[in-house]
């Protein structure tokens, strides 16, 4: 979700779920380090539960993040060990790394010394051909070891080379019952399942399997289906909010953030999908992707565009 699940992403994703834990994009240590800490890292109080995610393979440079991104106030801080890109291979990052699983349990305890907040990692089931359930029990249980609580597992293996990222979404084939067994097989631990989901039914589906459910693209492309998730995953008896609500409380914000030089389509570019297969949603997005580029465009724009959306009272 590099580029999406930035803090303008998250905090319009807060004005349609109060549960759902909201991730940040994977930052490196490096970026971290040494570049703009708050450029990364400032977020708005109303995005709690939101997780930090790291990018590393040091463990005392991945200890130093973690206790910056607790001292920030961030409430999880995840380790990546997911990512399989050819850039972050490159710097000893993402997935490559679930061939090293004693160097990221010895990230993992760097981490929990340096950070009272849960140390958690994301990663695949498997690399290249290292793809049996037994490598994955030998990573998970080393991690574990170190710490390690909660696994967030995408269930398709990772191919270092020869694939894209995008095509590492696609062309591995999604095995969910091998995260369903390292549930049954590790009863103790959190084992959040990722990879594919398309929308809160087929999360509660997994939801009789695994204690968690992570989505990525689907939520981004289709934000409004994570309304019902407050009441249908965490059992809160609330009505969801209108759509139109959501547009209304981004209004003081978008204001907010524009008086400080943010360019309206850096918040704008989220929200294109609000309105994904309701009438007037295609005129909505056209006007944002046309008008909140414009010179010193503010809330006004986003205004025109809600009026172009049927009031449908959704």
């Amino acid at each position: 979700m590099m580029d999406r699940t930035d803090r303008h992403d998250r905090f319009f994703l807060r004005r349609i779920t109060r549960r759902t834990l909201l991730y940040t994009e994977m930052i490196s240590t490096g970026a971290l380090l040494h570049g703009d800490q708050a450029r990364h890292l400032r977020f708005d109080e109303s995005e709690h539960p939101v997780a930090l995610q790291l990018g590393g393979s040091d463990p005392d440079d991945l200890a130093r993040c973690a206790e910056i991104g607790s001292a920030w106030g961030y409430d999880e801080i995840n380790l990546n060990v997911g990512c399989p890109s050819d850039r972050v291979q490159r710097v000893r990052m993402g997935a490559c790394l679930m061939a090293e699983p004693t160097l990221v349990a010895a990230c993992v305890r760097a981490m929990r010394r340096a950070s009272g907040n849960p140390i958690t990692v994301k990663t695949r089931i498997g690399i290249d051909d290292q793809e049996d359930y037994a490598f994955l029990r030998r990573f998970v249980e080393t991690v574990a070891d170190a710490g390690c609580a909660t696994f967030v597992i995408h269930a398709r293996k990772a191919l270092l080379s020869g694939l894209s990222p995008k095509q590492n979404r696609e062309i591995p084939p999604l095995d969910y019952p091998r995260v369903y067994r390292l549930k049954q097989d590790y009863p103790d631990l959190e084992i959040v399942l990722n990879g594919g989901v398309q929308d809160l039914a087929e999360t509660c589906a997994h939801l009789e399997h695994v204690d968690g459910v992570m989505i990525g693209r689907a939520a981004y492309e289709n934000p409004y289906m994570l309304a019902a998730a407050d009441e249908a995953i965490f059992g809160e008896l609330c009505d969801a909010p209108a759509r139109h609500d959501v547009v209304a409380g981004m209004l003081p914000y978008i204001d907010r953030e524009t008086a400080a030089g943010v360019p309206l389509h850096s918040v704008t570019r989220h929200m294109l999908g609000l309105f994904k297969a309701r009438s007037g949603g295609r005129a909505w997005r056209r006007h944002l992707g046309e008008s909140a580029r414009q010179a010193g465009a503010g809330s006004d724009v986003v205004r025109a565009a809600a009026e172009l959306v049927a009031q449908d009272g959704t």
